[in-house]
């Protein structure tokens, strides 16, 4: 194995479309899928823990959390095959405790589980067409039952345990609502589903035997017992110019039916795309999490409801609702809290409510903020930072600030910092963003549109663009090393633009293919650039042409990088290799055991190299690269890997990947050679701030200041105002009390006395009572006596009576005792007569029985023998058929085993259609990929065809004109032609006259350039004496300067001698001040050094003025030839001009009244006029 190692220290993502994705491990600790791994983060430390997904994983698909916080169970896919782990929470660090991967029924993956109450079973639900509900003992690996759910292939999109109860199952999906009993080894339907089905989402177990569930039409019910006893729908109310909220409708007597939606996939994206377009405006119930005093529900985008159980009723009303918030970075705020919320979870103390959305965004909420906020909506907050949503496309990072700078598809950047682990900045665009580049001072970045290339500053809380390219859809930018340069990559061109001045300086051709990945040096003197079609250039950035080349058609690569000597390129492609490259020529190649390499990156120091692969793993080797298959493999994304990079001081891995994630990784190797880079100097603490913004802040302060000082003064004034006041109240309430307690005295004796009376007259008042109560009880005994002594005769009376009756009740007993025997002798023989002659009757009949039975022996007999002879005669005749049968089964057994060997083959043909189809769907998908890119350049293309054409278009026309004005011009030309040999006849005789007038004129001009000669020099002189009155001035000012230096000198001497005369008195201090006056001032070796320097500066200034003065000589010399040859044009120019204007004056008179011809232009005008099409034809 290799002595590199990579340990994943910060992931900033979420896999929202994972089954369960967010949960509560304790109060401050919440689990949740990132990458290719399960999250532990801590809410208050910020810090995060790791437990990776299976080796050669494709994908976690449904997570699932015991409920005492032990287990965690993971589904995945490894090589095509489903598996189920379970992890040990309490474990440190997490361990792998069960692995289920032995199935003995059909299965292509788990789409959901759940744990049984006492965590000891586990529930698992298969995806269609088998749709099968397991449930397990995972300690065993033993499957306690199995049943298929549904044989419509409908989708299924939760399972759970009854809290209380590890036999009670409920399954909801698409038309399905079902409750299940585990019992005797098979799990049995208990409830039968009435109504039409809904499309159900969600649900959640808010008692013992009570379920709520919802739909994809906004509709929740409550079912107890399997029996639906409640329902409610969400609907959105109306958009008013206040608020746009949702609500809850009253619950209805008659239930509301809507139509239902087919899913075939339990995910969010089916789930989306099947909502009809009648369904738009209804809230779609994805997640329900219930708590003590009811449940939570999402309630359609952005909106999540609390429902509280009413306390008279058994039914539940809608209390609060809590809404995402709007997010102003965003580049449409009205849209960006429209997202579905798809899973909730309540802490453990019920403090805390935590939801993930479509967009992978985590949000919190504490739930006595959404008591507060009664009336009004509360608003959800971010539970880390804003992460990205889609697949993350750039990457880079900063030498001078702990910065990572990303950009994505869902059109937004970001800079992260990976030292604090926070979000610094982000902001979203119009257009998607497909390539990032961060300038080594971290202070602003390169971003790639689809429109443009735009360079932006980063400033304290903003990203601003400041200067844009039209460099369409760059897929690929990157700053050089140091800073100064940076190349931009706009189809097979490389532009490299400079960044102090911000122009393209050279353009870097010859790629036939799209450039895929750039790479510079460490001098950054060179550029290295690979593509699709195969090729590797390194480029020399002083000339601008290829140095070096490496082509391989057969390779498309993805990315390239350089080691840090500059010797050796290492690129990656789709032929599953790390090719090794010097000289143009490909000296290694070392095999990426059946992946294909999507990234490479090799550190600082030359020790490391990392590769990034096409199923998201990161692979850590040593440098040089070893011959066998040693490195480390690393689970990261759950998606191909699209970036990596290094920061400077080696320490710190960074990854990028199609799910949306990034990681950051501490690297390190084993043998610690040169790896630990020291940094000389700490990270910079600078940020931009722009003046608008500083001066805005500025203002804003001293306005807050006055506003401070203002509600200070207007606070004291009220605090005296109320002190006044409340003294005022204090005097008058003392007052008052005062008064009271006065009063009250008053009223205390009075009532002491009144209840002084009141007891005198209840002493009296018991007296006459207790006397009342003593005679009343005499008369009474006396009564109850008499009344004893009569009830007591009474009772004698009536003991007499009742046996009376009773001797009369014996002797009608015995008389009905001798009637009973009577009446039993008189029915005994009755029927004793009737018995006789049903006997009698027997006896026959079992004589017509006995006759009859040999009848039908004679006639089985007879029978018998005619179906013997039947029998014999049919025998013969299927033992014939059976021959024949015979015979025909064993030609047809021949047939079928040359079926049979023909069946194998074509199912072998099958299997090797069936890898053949699959492979090919690879490919489709690819080339679909291919395809969408190329169709985005098609339609910038065909965008610029169409400027193109409409320029030519307009081009066409104004060469039409042009060519109609050539035709009148060419007209024009022949009437002038004719008109001009008319006047060169006339012109012959006056030519004689142009000679003389001519000489005249050279004469004049030879005078002319004496005047000017003397000119010139005239000018030169005062040139020259200007130059000496400076250099006299300078020097002048030299001097003064010299004179002020040294009178502030005496002035000091003075002032210090001045000083000494005060110790005249003391002949010792007397001589160290003049001592130290000597030392100051007189010091003979500074007076020679500035002798000398004086001496050398003025040879220096005499060099110099003479070298000036020849130079000066020579320019004169120069000019003077110059302005010679300009005289000599000038001069020829006018003596043409003259002659026209001549020749003009003279075929005017001839021609005037004779031709409509308009007028030439004045000749002597002709070198300053600008050409135009229609310009007269020169004679």
């Amino acid at each position: 194995m290799s002595t590199v190692v990579a340990q994943s220290l910060h992931v900033f993502g979420l896999r929202s479309h994972v089954s369960n994705n967010v949960f509560f491990f304790d109060e401050q600790i919440i689990m949740f899928p990132s990458g290719n791994h399960c999250v532990k983060y801590n809410v208050d430390q910020k810090w995060q823990k790791f437990i990776p997904g299976s080796d050669k994983s494709q994908g976690t698909l449904a997570l699932a959390i015991s409920p005492n916080r032990r287990y965690l169970a993971v589904s995945e896919t490894v090589q095509d095959k489903p598996v189920i782990t379970i992890y040990e929470l309490s474990a440190i660090p997490c361990r792998k405790r069960k692995i289920l991967n032995n199935f003995d029924f059909p299965v292509q993956k788990f789409i959901c589980m759940a744990f049984s109450p006492d965590s000891k079973y586990l529930l698992t639900q298969t995806s269609p067409p088998e749709s099968n509900l397991v449930y397990w003992l995972w300690e065993k690996q033993k499957v306690m039952a199995i049943v298929r759910i549904d044989t419509q292939n409908n989708a299924v999109f939760q399972v759970s345990f009854n809290p209380q109860d590890n036999t009670q199952i409920c399954i909801t999906g698409n038309g399905m609502f079902k409750l299940l009993r585990f019992a005797e080894g098979t799990l049995k339907q208990t409830n039968f589903q009435r109504g039409e089905p809904q499309n159900y989402l969600a649900h959640t177990w808010v008692s013992d035997d009570k379920i709520i569930a919802g739909t994809d039409t906004g509709r929740l019910f409550l079912f107890e017992s399997g029996d639906q006893r409640w329902e409610t729908s969400i609907v959105v109310k109306e958009p008013t110019s206040e608020t746009k909220n949702l609500g809850v409708i009253q619950e209805s007597e008659s239930l509301i039916e809507f139509p239902a939606v087919t899913s075939p996939v339990p995910s969010y994206e089916q789930v989306m795309m099947t909502s009809s377009h009648s369904q738009l405006s209804l809230p779609q119930v994805f997640a329900i999490a219930a708590y003590s005093k009811g449940f939570a529900c999402s309630a359609g985008p952005g909106r999540v409801l609390l429902f509280e159980k009413m306390e008279d009723k058994e039914f539940y009303r809608e209390s609060r609702e809590i809404r995402i918030p709007v997010d102003p970075q965003s580049n449409d705020p009205s849209q960006s809290d429209k997202q579905d919320v798809l899973c909730m979870c309540f802490s453990p103390s019920e403090e805390t409510l935590i939801a993930s959305t479509s967009k992978n965004q985590l949000y919190s909420i504490t739930m006595s903020l959404t008591e507060i906020s009664k009336g009004e909506p509360a608003h959800f907050e971010y539970l880390m930072y804003p992460l990205h949503s889609a697949s993350i496309t750039g990457l880079d990072t900063c030498i001078r600030k702990p910065l990572i700078a990303t950009c994505s598809v869902d059109r937004s950047v970001r800079i992260w910092n990976y030292e604090s682990n926070s979000l610094e900045l982000f902001k979203e665009y119009q257009e998607e963003a497909y390539t990032i580049s961060l300038h080594p001072s971290g202070h602003y970045i390169v971003v790639g549109f689809a429109d443009k290339l735009r360079i932006m500053n980063l400033l304290i809380d903003d990203i601003r663009s400041f200067k844009e390219y039209s460099v369409r859809g760059c897929k690929e930018c990157s700053f050089s090393n140091g800073g100064h340069l940076f190349a931009a990559v706009n189809g097979n061109v490389i532009h490299i633009f400079s960044t102090t001045s911000l122009e393209n300086i050279s353009n870097l051709k010859g790629h036939t293919g799209k450039i895929r990945s750039v790479a510079w040096n460490t001098d950054d003197s060179k550029l290295i650039s690979c593509g699709t079609d195969g090729a590797v250039y390194e480029w020399s950035l002083s000339t601008g042409k290829r140095e070096t080349e490496c082509v391989l058609k057969s390779c498309s690569y993805n990315c390239v990088t350089i080691s840090p000597d500059g010797k050796i390129i290492f690129a990656v492609g789709s032929d599953q290799t790390l090719k090794e490259i010097a000289d143009s020529s490909v000296i290694r190649e070392m095999s990426a055991f059946d992946v294909t390499y999507t990234a490479v990156v090799i550190s600082h120091s030359g020790r490391m190299m990392f590769v990034g692969t096409s199923v998201g793993t990161i692979r850590a080797m040593k440098y040089p690269l070893p011959l066998q298959k040693e490195f480390n493999e690393y689970q990261a994304h759950a998606g191909p890997v699209t970036k990596m990079s290094l920061t400077f001081d080696d320490q710190f891995l960074l990854s990028v990947a199609e799910d949306g994630c990034l990681f950051t990784w501490k690297v390190f190797d084993k043998d610690g050679r040169g790896i630990k880079r020291e940094r000389e100097v700490g990270f910079a603490e600078e940020v931009l701030v722009t003046k608008t913004d500083m001066e805005e802040k500025a203002q804003v302060m001293l306005e807050l200041k006055t506003r401070v000082e203002e509600l200070k003064m207007e606070n004291e004034y009220q605090l005296r105002l109320k002190d006044m006041n409340y003294s005022e109240k204090i005097k008058e309430l003392t007052d008052k009390f005062l008064q009271e307690m006065e009063s009250l005295k008053t009223k205390n004796q009075v009532l002491k006395t009144e209840k002084e009376k009141q007891d005198v007259l209840h002493r009296e008042r018991m007296d006459d009572l207790l006397d009342k109560q003593s005679r009343e009880l005499q008369d009474l005994e006396c009564c109850n006596n008499q009344k004893l002594l009569l009830e007591y005769e009474k009772y004698q009376e009536l003991q007499l009576k009742s046996q009376r009756m009773q001797e009369e009740y014996e002797k009608q007993l015995r008389d009905n005792d001798e009637t009973k025997s009577q009446a039993l002798e008189e029915l005994t023989e009755f029927y004793e007569a009737k018995l006789q002659e049903k006997t009698t009757l027997l006896e026959e009949a079992q004589e017509d029985v006995r006759q009859q039975l040999r009848e039908f022996e004679e006639t089985k007999k007879q029978i018998e023998e005619d179906e013997d002879r039947e029998i014999q005669d049919i025998k013969t005749k299927y033992e014939k058929k059976l021959r024949d049968e015979k015979e025909s089964n064993l030609r047809l057994k021949g047939e079928t085993g040359i079926m049979r060997k023909k069946f194998s083959s074509l199912q072998k043909e099958i299997e090797e259609r069936t890898n053949d189809i699959e492979l090919l769907k690879g490919e489709q998908v690819k080339l679909q990929g291919v395809i969408k890119s190329l169709e985005k350049d098609i339609m910038g293309l065909k965008r610029e065809i169409q400027e193109r054409d409409e320029t030519i278009q307009d081009k066409e026309k104004r060469i039409y004109d042009l060519k109609k004005k050539n035709q009148e011009l060419e007209k024009f030309k022949f009437v002038l032609d004719y008109k001009i040999k008319e006047l060169k006849k006339q012109i012959e005789p006056r030519e004689n006259e142009i000679k003389v007038m001519k000489e005249q004129i050279q004469e004049m001009e030879a005078e002319l350039e004496r005047f000017h000669k003397q000119n010139t020099q005239l000018e030169l002189n005062i040139t020259e004496l200007w130059q000496k009155l400076r250099a006299t001035d300078q020097e002048m000012r030299r001097e003064r300067q010299k004179e002020w230096d040294l009178e502030a000198l005496v002035k000091r001497f003075k002032t210090d001698l001045h000083n000494c005369v005060a110790y005249i008195q003391e002949p010792r201090q007397l001589k160290e001040k003049v001592r130290a006056l000597f030392e100051k001032y007189v010091q003979r070796a500074d007076m020679v050094e500035i002798a000398g320097l004086n001496s050398d500066l003025q040879q220096e200034y005499a060099r110099q003025r003479e070298h000036l003065e020849r130079n000066l000589a020579t320019l004169k010399k120069k000019v003077v030839k110059e302005s010679e040859l300009h005289r000599t044009d000038y001069v020829r120019i006018m003596q043409n001009g003259n002659e026209l204007q001549l020749d003009y004056n003279k075929s005017v008179p001839n021609t005037a009244g004779k031709s409509t011809v308009p007028s030439r232009p004045d000749p002597g005008m002709v070198g300053l006029m600008p050409p135009c099409p229609c310009s007269w034809p020169s004679s």
